[in-house]
């Protein structure tokens, strides 16, 4: 499944969100303050994550389809002084850009999710790195009380990149097969199919309109649809909200099923 964001847009909003994460930490009272969505973390252990994350993943850009790359070895520490923590994140996010740049959208890269429908390309890479600075950057304004949507452009392509990259799956789902339908305000809809065959999403027609699915696949497969605007349902499949910030149809109790779930690949 293709993004539906060009790779120049890729790495604006990469370069945007990562700006945005640099600011909220700069308003920060403290680095060491928890990080509420992510409470295992401080400000500062968020920090470093998403500067070390960046470093490796330029170095599994740069070296193709290579194995993954770690760029500890050699690299300096995250600081724990403010300005030299700003400028590290900000080399962090360019070695990351300059990568990309220099690789282009459809080199092979390797990445971890080889048996979903998202492609081994650096174009999906940069595709869910942008998805990863959103939704941390998120957390980061939580935790300095100034959160803020995602960008309307990154939370729509963020439902369709989570579920065709996270979820998707050649392995059998091993309950009664089921589907689940994501309804964005605005008239994009996605369903998640689950069966022996595994987890496969496809675009669909907005509510109100004869849906757009396989023959095999009535509509009476769907288990429960959930509605929200794009922002709010990455957030939930992210698990930064709560489903009752949603409207949600049929059974919610398969969201855990799907939570629980841990394909063989």
């Amino acid at each position: 499944m293709t993004t539906t964001l060009a790779f120049p847009a890729l790495l604006r909003l990469i370069d945007e969100r990562s700006s945005a994460f640099r600011a909220a930490v700069a308003s920060a009272p403290s680095l060491d303050v928890q990080v509420p969505t992510c409470p295992e973390w401080t400000l500062f252990d968020l920090a470093q994550h998403i500067g070390e994350g960046r470093r490796d993943w330029a170095a599994t850009v740069a070296a193709g389809p290579a194995p993954a790359k770690s760029a500890a070895k050699g690299a300096p520490a995250a600081p724990r002084e403010r300005e030299a923590l700003q400028a590290w994140l900000a080399e962090s996010t360019e070695q990351l850009l300059g990568a990309l740049r220099e690789a282009g959208p459809d080199r092979g890269c390797w990445t971890w999710w080889g048996a979903s429908q998202s492609p081994q390309t650096c174009g999906a890479v940069a595709r869910h790195q942008l998805q990863q600075f959103a939704v941390h950057t998120y957390d980061a304004q939580v935790t300095v009380g100034a959160p803020e949507p995602l960008p309307d452009e990154v939370a729509l392509d963020g439902v369709e990149e989570f579920l065709s990259t996270c979820i998707a799956t050649t392995s059998a789902w091993p309950h009664k097969p089921t589907a689940f339908d994501f309804h964005a305000t605005g008239g994009h809809s996605w369903r998640l199919t689950l069966d022996g065959d595994g987890a496969r999403v496809t675009r669909i027609s907005a509510p109100g309109t004869t849906p757009v699915v396989a023959a095999d696949e009535g509509p009476n497969a769907v288990g429960v649809s959930v509605h929200g605007t794009a922002n709010e349902l990455v957030l939930f499949v992210y698990d930064r909200i709560p489903a009752d910030s949603l409207q949600i149809e049929g059974d919610a109790g398969l969201f855990d099923l799907l939570r629980a779930w841990e394909p063989e690949e």
